[in-house]
């Protein structure tokens, strides 16, 4: 069928307006068209068309477009961090919740960084001294490292192009390889139900948090996107693209393979092997297994040994690694790291930081607190270093020293101050100077989501478990634990005193300064759900008694032991770690007017043969003001709430 014409509107049939309309654009009175012939049709598009090759070659030989500044403009919408902007960054761009090409490599499957959330389930948190009241002195790694921060490279001249870093500059000199064989797998991850609330967003908090950027100042952060291609990794860039996506798209093995040929093919290639390390890291991530993860922490160290690599990779690449060396335990190997990214790059406030931290995940306060002094020498309104450095001083016992560094340092808003351990530690320290303003501290760190409440202040805990400070026997479900120990009160009774008259050094005194003064000692038959066979030896049948009940001795985040405290003391208002427990306490020896404890707002005394329950991650308070010492029985149990899948795999604390 002819095409149809489209016929002007109200134009009658006549064909006569037809013809004058077309002689009108192109015809002679003849009706013979006067257009181009379809010859001198083609000559012009072939004179345009060279004239265009000719132009397109003007501006490649006399470099009439700088290219590198056009791409560099488009990096500002590089949404996947490779380094240039390509069809994966325009998905991820115009399509939000486009899943193909999202990163894996940060997602890892227990995160040792993140304190307040738990370590990997069986295993104890390795820097949990980190930020206790009192440190302990760091034990040698189980690792054996020949490793010592002594050699160190020349520092990278930050200044200069990423692609003129001078060859004679030796990145990252070989280290050791870790003597100890990691496990295959790793052991369970947290909880799912063991995840801190979400924060709430309090970015227009008039108290904290505001942002010191301006909208100029974030656009020009956003221009300086890494640069991670060498002159030679240009030449192969479609190559390293295509196995790239391979990883974005989540088809890890398939990616570790394709980055694997291009490694084989080009070793000289920063990039590819960068590209390695990632696939490893996420393959670790995938088959929870450490020997993987092993594999990419030594590939991330290969990448900063090879010649000519650009500063930011190198940057990205140890950074990598010292992090993976944490998530395994290996504190000592991430620190050496840290070391030597703070040589190389000495200007980088953020690698001070990190090393700062590094020496507290060892319990080096000394070095970490010397690190910070030289990061707010250069840098004095750095929040980061001020709440670590005032969490230094607090741990020194300089509580109020330590106070306008913690307050300055939440109230900066700089990323990584906003952490539930330093409202915390202000709070704690604000109350032992007398200073009511420590409840507003409290108040904020719940409305921001690191706390369950004001009066609640745990860390490590399990979400939607029924909270309140006091319980009774018939609320926790433990009634038969409960009738036990009241019926044998005198036996535990008897059990403790003969103990204590032995002489008082088998009881140990309370540890973590949390007494104001006074004389507080314990002495403790399970810790951590593990039975303590020595101290038994003297009060087997009060142990024999409680080998009846789980709950308590199988309680992984709580002790079983005596308590004894003596005339004039105070202890200070804290919180236990963990909502996964409640206290039993068994009253054995009572003075009869002076000693009190106060849960939350709610005062009680002990009494002879009687149990006290409450639940010890909400505030409380002890008060020894009798003319005789206090003993009493203190038993933890699991919360009655966490199911038994949660009682064996909750790490303990």
């Amino acid at each position: 069928m002819a095409p149809r014409r489209n016929t002007p509107k109200g134009a009658g049939s006549s064909p006569s307006q037809g013809a004058r309309k077309e002689t009108k654009h192109g015809g002679n009175k003849n009706g013979k068209k006067e257009g181009l012939s379809r010859s001198s049709f083609f000559t012009w598009f072939m004179v345009i068309a060279l004239l265009g090759v000719w132009t397109s070659v003007a501006v490649v030989w006399f470099e009439l477009v700088d290219y590198e500044e056009v791409l560099g403009k488009l990096g500002i919408y590089d949404a996947d961090g490779d380094g240039d902007f390509d069809v994966e960054d325009a998905k991820v761009l115009l399509e939000p919740n486009y899943e193909e090409g999202t990163e894996t490599q940060d997602t890892v499957y227990a995160e040792l960084e993140t304190e307040k959330t738990e370590e990997t389930a069986g295993k104890q948190p390795v820097n949990e001294h980190y930020y206790e009241e009192s440190i302990q002195e760091p034990a040698d790694d189980a690792e054996k490292e020949d490793e010592t921060a002594g050699a160190l490279p020349e520092p990278v001249n930050e200044d200069t192009e990423p692609d003129e870093i001078p060859e004679d500059v030796e990145i990252n000199k070989k280290q050791s390889e870790e003597k100890e064989h990691t496990e295959d797998t790793v052991a369970a991850g947290p909880q799912e139900t063991e995840v801190p609330v979400e924060a709430e967003n309090y970015s227009n908090d008039d108290l904290v948090g505001k942002s010191k950027e301006t909208e100029q100042e974030q656009k020009e952060k956003a221009k300086k996107k890494p640069k991670l291609l060498n002159k030679f990794d240009k030449t192969i860039k479609a190559e390293l693209n295509a196995a790239e996506k391979l990883r974005k798209k989540g088809k890890v093995e398939e990616a570790v393979k394709a980055f694997e040929v291009l490694v084989s093919k080009y070793p000289q290639s920063p990039r590819a092997r960068y590209g390695k390390a990632q696939c490893e890291d996420d393959l670790a991530e995938k088959m929870r297994s450490n020997e993987i993860l092993q594999k990419a922490i030594n590939t991330f160290q290969e990448v900063a040994s090879l010649p000519d690599v650009p500063a930011d990779l190198v940057k990205l690449s140890l950074k990598r690694q010292a992090d993976r060396q944490q998530f395994l335990g290996h504190m000592r190997s991430s620190l050496v790291t840290l070391q030597k990214l703070v040589h190389l790059f000495p200007n980088d406030i953020s690698l001070k930081n990190d090393l700062g931290v590094g020496y507290l995940l060892i319990g080096d306060n000394s070095n970490a607190k010397k690190v910070y002094e030289e990061v707010l020498s250069q840098a004095p309104n750095d929040g980061f270093a001020k709440v670590h450095y005032g969490f230094i001083l607090k741990a020194e016992n300089k509580i109020a020293e330590s106070i306008p560094y913690l307050k300055e340092g939440l109230e900066s808003g700089d990323p990584g101050t906003d952490d539930g351990r330093f409202y915390f530690h202000l709070g704690d320290a604000l109350q032992r100077v007398g200073n009511k303003e420590a409840y507003k501290w409290y108040e904020l760190g719940h409305q921001r989501g690191h706390f369950a409440s004001v009066w609640q202040r745990s860390l490590y805990n399990v979400n939607g478990l029924k909270a309140q400070p006091w319980w009774t026997a018939k609320e926790t479900g433990y009634t038969e634990l409960v009738k036990s120990l009241e019926k044998n009160w005198k036996l535990i009774r008897d059990e403790g005193l003969a103990i204590m008259d032995k002489g008082k050094g088998l009881f140990l005194p309370e540890d973590e300064n949390l007494r104001e003064k006074g004389d507080w000692s314990q002495f403790t038959l399970w810790q951590q759900g593990r039975k303590n066979e020595n101290t038994c030896k003297g009060v087997h049948k009060t142990c024999a008694l409680l080998e009846r009940f789980p709950e308590a001795t199988g309680c992984r985040r709580g002790q079983i032991k005596y308590s004894i405290m003596h005339p004039g003391t105070h202890v200070w208002p804290h919180t236990g770690p963990t909502n996964c427990r409640l206290r039993m306490h068994l009253g054995l020896v009572i003075p009869k007017e002076g000693c009190r404890i106060r849960c939350a707002e709610e005062n009680r005394t002990w009494e002879e043969g009687k149990v006290l329950i409450f639940d010890d991650s909400f505030e409380h308070e002890v008060w020894q003001d009798a003319d005789s010492y206090r003993l009493i029985f203190i038993v933890d149990v699991w919360h009655p709430e966490l199911t038994p899948q949660q009682r064996r795999t909750l790490p303990a604390i």
